[in-house]
């Protein structure tokens, strides 16, 4: 099988971390080579975190270069509209529409762009958004916005959901495995 790029990308402190641990887990165990590299911003302080997902039948190197992506996650609309250029002309963005202001917008020195959605559309984006802020709030938690965004993106894989579920209760701590199912599954019949 060709190498699959997914790139996971976010605000600090949003889960993505937890959500790419899930999707290398996922696709260890049906059988690919896997290559997962996190590369942080000033995640902390609410800066971009970017997560690269590579898998297939032998995958080299865990860094995906402009163009190559086949799917963007995106935990924030903004950050789905930054990293664009990385997506492949026939790859998909799902996205949370929850808007985050950076530290531009907060200081007054710039405007949050409007129309994020539309504009990625008609830059060729075939986009997948949903608010998932709502439906983890709805599940039990704010946290569990990436479980939402699992959930979403099982629509493009055609692997079991038994297997997301052995690698959601592998990862996730056992507290929580029952609010991130519920999570996983507003997030795939939305």
């Amino acid at each position: 099988m060709k190498t699959k790029n997914i790139m996971i990308v976010g605000v600090g402190g949003q889960g993505s971390l937890l959500a790419s641990k899930m999707l290398g887990h996922l696709l260890l165990n049906q059988g690919y080579d896997v290559k997962v590299s996190e590369v942080h911003g000033m995640s902390q302080r609410g800066g971009s975190v970017v997560t690269y997902v590579r898998y297939g039948d032998s995958v080299a190197s865990p860094v995906i270069d402009l163009g190559e992506a086949d799917f963007i996650v995106s935990f924030e609309l903004l950050e789905a509209a930054r990293w664009l250029p990385y997506l492949k002309k026939d790859g998909q963005i799902v996205t949370n529409t929850q808007q985050i202001d950076p530290m531009p917008v907060i200081i007054g020195a710039a405007q949050y762009p409007e129309n994020l959605t539309e504009a990625m559309r008609e830059a060729g984006a075939k986009v997948d958004a949903l608010d998932c802020l709502s439906l983890a709030q709805e599940a039990g938690s704010a946290k569990a916005v990436n479980m939402v965004l699992m959930g979403r993106l099982s629509h493009y894989f055609d692997l079991p959901e038994e297997a997301w579920m052995q690698s959601l209760e592998a990862i996730v701590p056992k507290k929580f495995i029952e609010l991130n199912k519920k999570a996983f599954a507003l997030g795939k019949h939305a």
